[in-house]
């Protein structure tokens, strides 16, 4: 009998092995797991309203709430100025650009602990799930913002001299740089607090601490001296004047202050890759 041995090579469709490289963040693999990332798109989604009586509802309630509140203690008791803009227009285009940002930040601070159980289990870009989150807040964004149009158009039909002009096509410029900001720092807070959690406790107070460093209450004009300039280096101030110059025509903004915005988030989100790339790989040994 003739024993005869067969080399059989095996062509695998996925190959894992360890990460060496701190800047092999494997972007291209996201692109192949892309129905993943529209099923964790649509998970956070259905998760937010499912459980809830007025659903979807809740996307519009928040913001007017908070912008009544806004226009009272504000507006009418402090009198701050709103750059000459109807008072509930200036607030609810700040609100709802930092929302955005908040929301990005707080969900993907956490994502290494709320996710723990699958990361440990399946194989898949880890990076997916915190640009899950983004996405599926862009959405919610974006539901929002038809709340902004609505009382926009309110104010066109009632006369409201209101300007816009070539710098609404920068508008969906400065929501990525949004997403970049809140992606990157909620990644650096998602990495360390895979050693020191006591950070998780900290970060809602220091997001609303940060909300009033940043010109989502007041215009930057409104300011001078020292205060303007700590308000300025906050880099989602130029982020917010922005948006309020795109669509409503005032605003602090210049080519200096866009390149600003441009440059610190572009900073944020590549130092919160790195941090997050590094960590991904023993987090689960940690958490």
């Amino acid at each position: 009998m003739n024993n005869t041995n067969h080399n059989v090579e095996e062509d695998w469709d996925l190959v894992i092995v360890p990460q060496n490289n701190l800047f092999d963040l494997k972007l291209k693999e996201v692109w192949r797991y892309r129905d993943l990332l529209v099923l964790f798109v649509r998970r956070d989604i259905v998760s937010f309203y499912k459980q809830t009586i007025l659903g979807p509802l809740w996307f519009f309630i928040q913001p007017i709430f908070t912008t009544i509140v806004y226009i009272f203690i504000f507006g009418r008791l402090a009198g701050i100025s709103t750059d000459g803009l109807p008072q509930p227009l200036f607030y609810i285009a700040g609100i709802t650009a930092w929302n955005y940002f908040a929301d990005c930040l707080n969900k993907t601070s956490t994502v290494f602990r709320d996710n723990a159980a699958i990361f440990g289990k399946v194989y898949f870009p880890r990076i997916v799930m915190p640009l899950s989150i983004v996405l599926s807040n862009l959405l919610r964004f974006g539901i929002q913002m038809v709340l902004f149009l609505i009382i926009y158009l309110y104010y066109q039909f009632i006369g409201t001299p209101l300007t816009i002009d070539y710098h609404l096509l920068l508008f969906p410029v400065f929501v990525l740089f949004m997403a970049m900001q809140g992606l990157g720092l909620g990644m650096i807070v998602s990495a360390l607090t895979t050693k020191y959690r006591d950070l998780i406790f900290l970060l809602t107070f220091g997001v609303q601490l940060l909300m009033y460093a940043t010109t989502v209450i007041y215009p930057l004009s409104s300011l001078s001296g020292k205060l303007y300039f700590w308000i300025s280096i906050n880099p989602m101030t130029y982020i917010i004047e922005g948006i309020r110059r795109s669509l409503l025509g005032t605003g602090v903004f210049d080519l200096h202050t866009f390149f600003y915005a441009l440059f610190s988030s572009s900073i944020i989100l590549i130092f919160g890759l790195l941090i997050f790339n590094k960590v991904e790989k023993s987090f689960v040994d940690t958490i």
